[in-house]
């Protein structure tokens, strides 16, 4: 059996990952790597698709997407594995962001990235585990975004033919100016409490995220830790300022956001917390969040 099953996306990328699949079976064929390819059909299938290699003793699993994808694939992967996987990830971006990946090291070109895959080297990294409502129980990669973030987050689903800054920057003006609420929240880090009405809470793994926006500049993967970016509630014309120093990471000098690192965030709120978990849109909206760490739960592949 070969040792590496690779799962694309066809959607990724406005159909760019379909249009990729067969460059990416002749470039691992040349590069003597054996694999099986599989296609996603829909939303979440990635994760039965990955937990079944992992259990059918694949190596590698490769998610070919976006950070959808690759979050779904790590899904899968940690499925049934009790906190200690056997199968290392690999990315192929084929996706608008790409923010996992190519943080960590991922080349966007096609053949590049098979490269990598094919040599074999690789890293271990932190995960993030998020519980939504004590029900819902989900690992993450990259953030976890409340408020604005989230909110911003389910304005872009309902946008189909645009993507990039065409995309972000007009649902960002109409989430401000039109659909942003700040709702009163209770916030405990490592057992530290304070109340806060919060227009954003972002609990990062990694640095960047929505393709632009340096959210946690100084975040690191594999440091055990996750990097919670508070942004307090202000009027809605210093909020539109704040958005290009989200994008440069300039923003923790503003009077309103600090960042503290952790390894439990809870959030609780009587009032609706729209929120994201990589980029995906998994409930309506929430009450009670609750985020840890995992240290080094994934291998996955790197450059070296």
């Amino acid at each position: 059996m070969p040792k590496t099953m690779v799962i694309v996306n066809p959607n990724a990328g406005k159909g760019y990952g379909a249009k990729i699949s067969p460059q990416i079976a002749t470039s691992l064929q040349r590069l003597g790597v054996a694999f099986d390819l599989v296609q996603t059909r829909g939303v979440g299938d990635a994760i039965e698709l990955a937990r079944v290699a992992a259990a059918q003793g694949y190596e590698t699993i490769v998610a070919v997407g976006g950070d959808g994808t690759t979050h779904e694939v790590i899904n899968g992967i940690m499925a049934d594995a009790n906190g200690h996987p056997t199968a290392t990830l690999g990315c192929i971006p084929a996706g608008s962001g790409n923010d996992f990946a190519v943080m960590n090291g991922a080349p966007t070109d096609l053949h590049e990235a098979c490269q990598v895959i094919a040599n074999g080297h690789s890293q271990v990294v932190d995960l993030g585990l998020v519980t939504i409502d004590g029900s819902l129980r989900r690992y993450f990669d990259n953030a976890v975004g409340i408020g604005f973030d989230g909110m911003v987050t389910m304005e872009t689903r309902k946008v189909k033919h645009l993507r990039g800054m065409a995309l972000y920057l007009p649902v960002v003006l109409k989430t401000i100016f039109l659909t942003l609420t700040t709702p009163h929240v209770e916030l405990t880090i490592d057992g530290q409490t304070q109340k806060l009405e919060a227009l954003m809470l972002v609990v990062c793994n990694g640095p960047r995220e929505g393709g632009a926006f340096h959210l946690a500049p100084e975040a690191l993967f594999d440091d055990g830790l996750l990097d919670i970016v508070i942004a307090k509630r202000v009027p809605r014309l210093e909020m539109l300022a704040l958005v290009p120093r989200f994008m440069r990471g300039t923003h923790l000098s503003h009077r309103a956001v600090s960042t503290v690192r952790g390894h439990s965030v809870e959030v609780r709120s009587q009032e609706p917390l729209y929120m994201h978990v990589d980029g995906e849109v998994l409930v309506e909206h929430a009450h009670h969040v609750q985020i840890e760490v995992v240290p080094a739960a994934l291998r996955m592949m790197a450059r070296y």
